[in-house]
């Protein structure tokens, strides 16, 4: 049975993925936007984050669907999160 620790730290594991993984793409966008090869950025970043989030994904959940399903949560958290906080900083909000 996996305990409520496990899973509180599967989920602060998966808010930190989530931050990798959109922090990440932030980044990306605003190098890649200013770049000379933009699509190099772009692919590149992509591969990378989406291997090391797998990875992390992977490692945290250690072939059980529970610590695997609270590291997805938090990782959807940060979504969730980033969408707004993005969303507010394009319509000029603070």
């Amino acid at each position: 049975m996996t305990g409520t620790s496990e899973l509180l730290a599967a989920l602060i594991a998966g808010i930190g993925l989530g931050a990798f993984f959109f922090g990440g793409l932030w980044w990306t966008s605003r190098k890649g936007l200013a770049s000379r090869r933009p699509a190099l950025w772009f692919l590149g970043s992509f591969v990378v984050r989406t291997a090391l989030t797998l990875a992390g994904f992977y490692a945290v959940s250690g072939g059980r669907w529970q610590p695997l399903t609270a590291c997805l949560a938090g990782f959807f958290i940060v979504r969730l999160a980033s969408t707004r906080w993005t969303r507010r900083q394009l319509s000029g909000g603070a």
